[in-house]
């Protein structure tokens, strides 16, 4: 028996329907044991029917209808930046531009070109203007991914960015306005690097308005068939040779 929120309903009623228009005894008998059931089949497919996994349904379905700042936690390769375009895509901002941008893969000096943008001749190499991302996501949405690999001097940039809903380019005279949302992750505790000093308090509150803390696949075991399933789907459409998984395989996964 399943219980569905009606802001959920995006993502959980089509795989509950499908469930239950399949017998027990009918996925018993299957070739290859796997049931087929994505949670969400719209502009991002997040799949999984687990418990856990439910829960952070229910969030995106919630914080998709605000604007509130988003911070999302969880180990790497928990989907992280797929939950925040599930976001993105179920908010009227859709219409805009969504970019993610690793702010640990990039050094300092180009990651404040890269958000804010620059003039030309800001810096030796500034030939032209550069649109930094928050202007280039004017009415759509920006995503900071590792945000807790960010420099103090960041940080603090960052932090005025936010609170006054304005920019200035690199060498520019003058700010302007944007209207950016901004979703956040990270893979480390913010909060205790907040305790230890290596980040901002001020700005640790300003991202973490609404928070959507993922789960590990160790935690949410019951997905894996479905995921399974989905990549072998994805290798069989490939490569035109249908894959199959034996019990045997599925079980020791």
């Amino acid at each position: 028996r399943d219980v569905l929120r009606k802001e959920s309903l995006p993502f959980e009623l089509r795989p509950v329907v499908e469930a239950a228009l399949q017998s027990s005894e009918q996925r018993k008998q299957a070739d290859d044991s796997i049931p087929s059931l994505p949670v969400a089949d719209g502009p991002v497919k997040m799949i999984g029917i687990s418990r856990p996994l439910q829960e952070v349904f229910k969030i995106v379905g919630r914080v998709s209808q605000t604007d509130a700042p988003v911070l999302i936690t969880g180990e790497s390769g928990t989907g992280k930046e797929l939950v925040a375009r599930a976001v993105h895509e179920y908010n009227p901002r859709r219409q805009g531009d969504m970019v993610a941008i690793n702010c640990g893969a990039i050094p300092e000096n180009l990651l404040e070109s890269e958000l804010f943008g620059h003039e030309k001749g800001a810096f030796t190499g500034a030939v032209a203007r550069r649109t930094g991302r928050f202007e280039q996501c004017d009415g759509g949405t920006l995503f900071l991914d590792e945000i807790g690999d960010m420099s103090e001097n960041m940080q603090r940039k960052l932090l005025r960015t936010l609170q006054e809903g304005v920019v200035r380019p690199i060498g520019g005279r003058d700010s302007f306005a944007v209207d950016t949302r901004v979703i956040c992750a990270s893979n480390t505790d913010l909060k205790h690097l907040v305790g230890k000093g290596v980040f901002r308090a001020d700005l640790f509150y300003r991202l973490n308005v609404i928070s959507i803390d993922l789960p590990p696949l160790r935690q949410r075991r019951s997905d894996i068939p479905l995921l399974v399933k989905h990549f072998l789907d994805t290798i069989s459409r490939e490569e035109g040779v249908r894959r199959r998984l034996s019990s045997s395989a599925s079980k020791a996964l």
